[in-house]
C-alpha cells in the first residue's frame, strides 16, 4: 500500500530532522556554497541513474530560479553534455567521466555535488578525488554508511537507510533546501 511507503519515508525524514549533526553539516555545506558563488565559483553536480537526474534537476533550480526572480547563477550536471560522456566513456571508461569533466571545468574555491546512494560509485569518487586535488569543497548525499564518499567529503550527508528509493526521495528533500537558502543568502527574501 502507498501509506507503507510514505511511513516509511517519513521514519527517514524524521530520523535527520532530529540529528542536530545532520543539521550542522546542512548548515555548513550551504555556507561553502554561498562563499563560493562570493568569490565567482561555480556548483557542479554528479550522479548516475535516478541520481543523475537529480544532479540535473538541483542545477536547474540554481542556475534557472528556485523560488526567486532572480540573476542566473552558474551550476551544471557533470553529465548533460552526452557527446564528452560517451567519447570518455569509449576513449578511457565510464569511470573516468566526471573525473575528467572536473579537471576540465573545476576550479579551486567551486563545489562538487555528488550523489551516490550506496557512496561508493567510482566515477563519483574518483571525481572527489581530483576535486580535492584542485582545492574545491566537497558535497556528498549517500545513503546509511557513506561508502567511500565518507573519506573525502568535505561535507557528507548520509541518509540513513538503505532504501535506494528512500534515499533518493530524501536527497531530493535535501537539495532542494539547500537551494533555496543559496538562494535567499544570496539575493534576499524577495524576487529582485
Amino acid at each position: 500500500m502507498i501509506s507503507n511507503k510514505i511511513d516509511s519515508l517519513v521514519k527517514v525524514v524524521n530520523l535527520i530532522k532530529n540529528d542536530p549533526f545532520f543539521a550542522k553539516t546542512v548548515e555548513g555545506a550551504i555556507a561553502e556554497i554561498v562563499k563560493s558563488y562570493h568569490a565567482g565559483g561555480k556548483v557542479l553536480f554528479c550522479g548516475n541513474g535516478g541520481s543523475a537526474a537529480e544532479a540535473q534537476h538541483l542545477a536547474a533550480e540554481l542556475s534557472g530560479r528556485f523560488y526567486l526572480d532572480r540573476p542566473p547563477i552558474p551550476a551544471e550536471a557533470c553529465h548533460v553534455n552526452s557527446s564528452f560522456i560517451t567519447a570518455v566513456s569509449n576513449d578511457y571508461d565510464f569511470t573516468k567521466t566526471y573525473s575528467r569533466y572536473i579537471e576540465a571545468v573545476g576550479k579551486n574555491g567551486d563545489v562538487l555535488v555528488g550523489l551516490s546512494t550506496s557512496g561508493n560509485s567510482i566515477n563519483i569518487v574518483q571525481a572527489f578525488q581530483v576535486a580535492k586535488k584542485k582545492g574545491m569543497a566537497t558535497v556528498g548525499l549517500t545513503g546509511k554508511d557513506g561508502g567511500h564518499l565518507k573519506e573525502i567529503s568535505n561535507y557528507l550527508l548520509m541518509v540513513p537507510s538503505t532504501d535506494v528509493p528512500r534515499i533518493q526521495e530524501t536527497h531530493l528533500l535535501i537539495g532542494h533546501y539547500i537551494c533555496e537558502q543559496v538562494e535567499k543568502k544570496l539575493f534576499g527574501e524577495k524576487s529582485k
